[in-house]
């Protein structure tokens, strides 16, 4: 399968509250029914794939497990979808680290803010010594996280009223961000008005002008739609944000192993085959944008690394994610401090 910008950015609204099964006539007949949901649009890339893998593991299952999608946000707003992964309410669940530093504060170091520079330092921390840790973390908490992590891409800053180009651009600036004590923190540390509002309400948020700005990859800004609302796209790459794929744990280990062995072997698969489809839209999403009516600009990451290090920004985390951590993180990105 191949994600190609048409069918992404193909009108991602109006979904009503009804699965995506991979083939009804198996599922009816499934011997394990298990519900995956996600907060993004059925279009984007995470959910294509996602639907290509649960097709494969009904097949290779030869019909004994059937998933069935619920995107965006159907069954809940992040926390509430998280709560009821955690409760077995919901079976599979990709949730940002960000996010799920709630529960697990280690899980939201992937999105420091301007740490890593480009995509080759993500993947060999977050595939390798960094992201293992992190996977320690989360399953502490009774949840199963499989070993790759998916691409939610650089986070760019939206705006209705003028474009940022520098830190002082943020200053007293209304902008909405998910519920993470790591966004707070770090646009409190630019000076800016951080609000913690859920993805699912972004859109009216940002209509009714209740903050003025938001900030998300370029991919969830198509997909979202959210140029309708929003005037300016600052390609600041302030944070890199990846859905961590969790399963309740209870639910996952009641699959016999065989069956375990082939949904991880896909949905792994799956992920990397999702991060390839990011980074082919990346550029085109940037002339979509544009088309749309967005103004986009460049932005130099430099002087906001130096504002966040004048804050104490850098040391603050530093002590807070630990010294293990902290020591994996900067193995791949340099030093931050």
């Amino acid at each position: 399968m191949t994600v190609d910008r048409r069918t992404f950015l193909r009108a991602a609204a109006g979904y009503s509250v009804q699965p995506v099964l991979a083939s009804l006539a198996q599922a009816q007949t499934a011997e394990f029914s298990l519900k995956f949901a996600s907060n993004l649009p059925l279009e984007h890339p995470l959910n294509q794939r996602m639907k290509e893998a649960a097709a494969a593991i009904l097949d290779q299952s030869k019909g004994r497990v059937e998933i069935a999608l619920f995107p965006s946000s159907q069954l809940g707003g992040d926390t509430d979808m998280l709560s009821q992964v955690r409760s077995g309410a919901i079976d599979f669940f990709t949730l940002s680290g960000l996010i799920l530093a709630t529960l697990v504060p280690v899980a939201s170091i992937n999105g420091l803010g301007f740490a890593f520079k480009e995509y080759a330092q993500v993947w060999a921390a977050m595939d390798g010594e960094l992201g293992a840790y992190v996977r320690a973390g989360i399953e502490k908490v009774n949840l199963h996280v499989f070993e790759k992590i998916w691409d939610n891409g650089y986070r760019q800053i939206t705006t209705s009223s003028h474009p940022v180009l520098s830190p002082e651009d943020l200053r007293g600036m209304k902008i909405r961000i998910p519920v993470s004590p790591l966004w707070t923190s770090m646009f409190k540390a630019l000076d800016a008005a951080p609000t913690s509002i859920n993805f699912s309400e972004v859109y009216s948020a940002l209509q009714t002008r209740i903050v003025e700005a938001q900030e998300n990859p370029l991919a969830v800004i198509q997909t979202a739609k959210l140029y309708e609302v929003q005037k300016y796209c600052s390609l600041s790459n302030h944070m890199w944000d990846g859905f961590w794929f969790l399963a309740n744990r209870r639910s996952w280990e009641r699959l016999p192993a065989n069956l375990r062995e082939i949904i991880e072997r896909e949905i792994n698969a799956a992920a990397l085959r999702q991060r390839a489809d990011v980074a082919r839209l990346n550029g085109s999403l940037q002339n979509a944008l544009k088309s749309d009516g967005m103004v986009l600009n460049a932005v130099d990451p430099e002087p906001f690394r130096q504002s966040l290090r004048k804050a104490g920004f850098y040391a603050e985390w530093h002590a807070k994610y630990g010294e293990e951590a902290w020591t994996r993180l900067e193995k791949y990105v340099g030093t931050l401090v």
